[in-house]
């Protein structure tokens, strides 16, 4: 207990940390415009990223449609706020609350499918929802959603980024999390045992979309604009080689995986032919000479850290 409340104490701290610092240097104008806009990328990109590795690195189900639930967050935000004029607050909660809805309606008729099938039909549904955004006009169609109010800043990204990470990293240490990681690794074997296996599949789906519907709802309110084009097939593939590059089932894998890859897109800004290239190379390696990642499935262990440590000033 001891260990635990220490371990809890050290995150707390560096937490408040992280917060305060970014937050006293930005209002000093250490941190200009530009560096806020990529903390803010890379905060949405941790929100995602954790939400489809519950998805597709501790339950194994591979979906290229996750964009899709970060657009209909996205819209739905937008309209709340810039049409019907309702709180931040709100349109983030019901966001969620949306993309979660498609998530079980595109869930159930689609889990029961395994492998490329799946992957298909999720990539599918993504193109659904793309073409849909493109022909009402209610939503700017084609053009786009102009005149967003700007909601989004540091508290609201820091706040959601940690309670995601939370809320997650609790549901996969938990009964049900057991049961979505045992339909990963067998699921006829979970099936045997008693686990329903549609049941916490829909489950798993569901809340990686509610958090990707989160995720959409700071960057339109942040963005000013969005289109439909933003969260198409590509969007998808950079959420999954974020989560592939951190390590399939290690939820700070994405974490690290989001801030390493969004740093690189900041890089290669001005030469945006070779971003995806890059991106190709990357996964090249990693499934070469990492195929589990760069975390893998470890997870961070204070208190062995502590005992290599004492045992290391022992042996000197």
């Amino acid at each position: 207990m001891k260990k635990l409340n220490r371990k809890n104490i050290i995150i707390y701290f560096g937490l408040i940390l992280i917060y305060l610092s970014i937050k006293l240097l930005a209002n000093v104008g250490i941190i200009d415009s530009y560096l806020q806009l990529n903390i803010t990328i890379i905060g949405i990109n941790i929100i995602l990223a954790v939400g489809l590795n519950l998805i597709t690195g501790f339950t194994g189900q591979f979906s290229l449609g996750h964009a899709a639930f970060m657009s209909i967050g996205a819209y739905t935000s937008a309209i709340l706020t810039a049409k019907l004029g309702q709180p931040f607050i709100v349109a983030i909660l019901v966001s969620g609350v949306t993309a979660a809805l498609a998530g079980v309606l595109i869930g159930i008729p689609t889990l029961r499918l395994k492998g490329d099938y799946l992957a298909i039909a999720t990539l599918g549904f993504g193109e659904i929802i793309r073409i849909i955004a493109l022909n009402i006009d209610y939503i700017g169609g084609a053009i786009g959603f102009n005149d967003i109010p700007q909601y989004t800043n540091w508290n609201w990204v820091f706040f959601m980024t940690v309670a995601t990470v939370v809320l997650i990293n609790h549901f996969n240490n938990s009964y049900h999390g057991r049961a979505c990681v045992a339909i990963k690794e067998d699921e006829i074997a979970a099936e045997a045992m008693g686990v329903n296996t549609t049941y916490y599949k829909v489950l798993a789906f569901t809340i990686g979309a509610f958090f990707a519907g989160i995720a959409g709802a700071l960057y339109a309110n942040y963005f000013y604009f969005i289109k439909p084009d933003s969260f198409g097939f590509m969007k998808s593939i950079d959420i999954l080689v974020i989560v592939v590059f951190g390590g399939m089932g290690s939820i700070a894998g994405s974490i690290l995986g989001a801030i390493i890859l969004s740093v690189i897109s900041l890089f290669l800004q001005n030469i945006p032919e070779l971003r995806m290239v890059i991106y190709s190379l990357i996964l090249f390696g990693i499934m070469i000479y990492r195929p589990t990642g760069l975390i893998g499935k470890q997870k961070f262990n204070l208190s062995r850290m502590e005992a290599n440590l004492n045992v290391g000033i022992k042996s000197k």
